[in-house]
């Protein structure tokens, strides 16, 4: 097993240097803190996608629709859906990808059809 105590992992650049919990076939786990002021800009995902507020406050919109989450709000996204993230006083969040690398998703350079893999 393993275990971390979210509140106490240090993200000292913010939203620019995101800490990789955990990493395999099955899913990516990512801690960020986003600075008062900072936003994940509208973007999807190729994975389902968990944003668990973990810290502070943040506005989660999609689809025309706007959550204001505080700390232990987890918003669900499916794949390829759009949404964005913004922080007024800064937040620390939880992001969970699955499965990963979702199919289509970029692989740095690998180029080969998600069929070929």
């Amino acid at each position: 097993m393993r275990s971390w105590k979210l509140h106490e992992i240090d993200t000292p650049d913010g939203s620019r240097s995101p800490v990789v919990l955990q990493s395999d076939n099955e899913a990516r786990v990512v801690l960020i803190e986003l600075q008062p002021g900072q936003e994940l800009g509208d973007h999807q995902v190729k994975e389902n996608a968990l944003v668990v507020v973990v810290d502070g406050n943040a506005r989660i919109e999609a689809g025309g629709e706007t959550v204001d989450a505080e700390a232990g709000t987890l918003a669900a996204f499916d794949p390829d859906e759009r949404h964005s993230v913004s922080t007024d006083d800064g937040a620390k969040l939880l992001l969970i990808l699955a499965p990963w690398p979702g199919k289509g998703h970029y692989r740095g350079g690998d180029l080969r059809r998600d069929t070929e893999r």
